[in-house]
């Protein structure tokens, strides 16, 4: 396993291309609404990164994925392709924004609804919210990967969700998916031991239902296998020697 420890030069080009990516997610808010297709969202975001941040769409070609962002849409957990689908209201919708800038990336996605949620999507999305946000909580130099797992599966479980298992967290610098890989289920004082100057992502993907998965034909989209609702938060955060930094919050959270 290969981690990169971020020099303060490279750190500070993680914090501009995490302030990037916050900000594509700050700017498409208002654009998710009824009778908006997630194409067209994707659009935006394209043209914003490409065009307004001079930056590159990560997931653009990446392994051969066809769109600049991820739409996931209700019972989708991740990786939704963009497509001709039209939001409806109450649709709960995951976008998944990684912007590269100056070689590096960041990486982050929010919860958005068109129309009115439903009570049930709703607490869906603030218990994988609250979670992603107690596992962050435990990034400090000397703490261990499995202290974040054991945090965010607590929480999710003693609401009586599930924690996806075959999608984690990852290390993220000039490479978008690099080591460790960031389990959000796991044991206390298990795992490697995290040191100052790692940035990694915290994404815990929370379903209503039972956890387990399966993948569509297209190769990309997840959906959950009982096809009840899924929530995702992310953030990128670095390590730092006093705790954590978290480098993609939105406006309204700087």
């Amino acid at each position: 396993m290969h981690v990169t420890i971020k020099t303060p030069a490279e750190q500070d080009k993680m914090r501009i291309a995490g302030r990037l990516a916050a900000d594509v997610l700050d700017m498409i808010g208002e654009h998710v609404k009824v009778g908006v297709s997630t194409d067209d969202l994707n659009t935006i975001c394209h043209r914003y990164i490409t065009e307004k941040q001079a930056a590159v769409p990560a997931p653009l070609n990446y392994r051969g994925f066809p769109k600049s962002i991820c739409t996931s849409v209700n019972h989708v957990v991740c990786h939704g392709i963009p497509g001709e689908r039209v939001l409806k209201s109450g649709d709960a919708l995951n976008i998944d924004i990684t912007v590269i800038k100056d070689a590096y990336h960041g990486d982050t996605s929010r919860m958005f609804f068109a129309g009115k949620a439903s009570v049930q999507a709703e607490r869906l999305s603030k218990v994988a919210y609250d979670a992603m946000w107690l596992g962050i909580e435990q990034l400090a130099a000397g703490k261990q990967l499995g202290d974040v797992g054991h945090a965010v599966q607590q929480h999710v479980e003693k609401n009586r969700y599930s924690v996806v298992r075959e999608y984690c967290g990852h290390g993220i610098g000039r490479i978008f998916h690099e080591d460790p890989q960031v389990l959000h289920y796991g044991q206390e004082g298990t795992g490697m031991e995290l040191r100052a100057g790692m940035t990694l992502t915290v994404e815990p993907m929370v379903n209503a239902g039972k956890r387990q998965v399966r993948l569509l034909p297209d190769g990309w989209t997840v959906v959950t296998k009982d096809h009840q609702l899924s929530a995702q938060w992310e953030h990128t955060i670095l390590i730092t020697e006093s705790g954590y930094e978290v480098l993609t919050l939105g406006a309204d959270q700087r």
